[in-house]
């Protein structure tokens, strides 16, 4: 069966997390860097094939009035560059990171000194949250 491939796009890294066989769990895979941003589509691109994805679930990281800013429009621009291979789905993302810092601290985890923790967990509360709608 296919997985569906979750994104939080940040400037600096990604997240990625990847669901399971059944669409019911996401699971943490890794956070890459961004840039080289080419270097960065073809790992994407790699984790999909080798995990049969046909949907990539990109975090959309709206304003608390619903509007898209520069960072929203910033992901669906890096997320379209996918739109030839995958179905792309946008999922609000609104504080998806303060809700991993949380979670995160409660675990004993120290986020504060290792960003990549904090893309990693948004990565799979954005992919969870369409898992869990769906």
């Amino acid at each position: 069966m296919d997985k569906i491939l979750g994104l939080d796009i940040g400037k600096k890294r990604i997240g990625i997390a990847l669901s399971d066989i059944m669409g019911l769990i996401a699971h943490p895979v890794e956070t890459i860097d961004r840039e080289p941003e080419n270097k960065a589509i073809e790992k994407i691109k790699q984790i999909c094939k080798s995990n049969n994805v046909k949907i990539i679930v990109a975090g959309l990281p709206k304003n608390m009035n619903n509007t898209l800013g520069e960072q929203a429009q910033d992901c669906i621009n890096f997320a379209n560059k996918f739109k030839d291979e995958y179905e792309i789905i946008f999922e609000d993302e609104r504080l998806t990171s303060r809700q991993a810092e949380f979670i995160l601290s409660q675990t004993g985890r120290k986020y504060t000194k290792d960003k990549k923790l904090v893309d990693l967990k948004s990565a799979c509360l954005i992919l969870q949250q369409y898992l869990d709608r769906k």
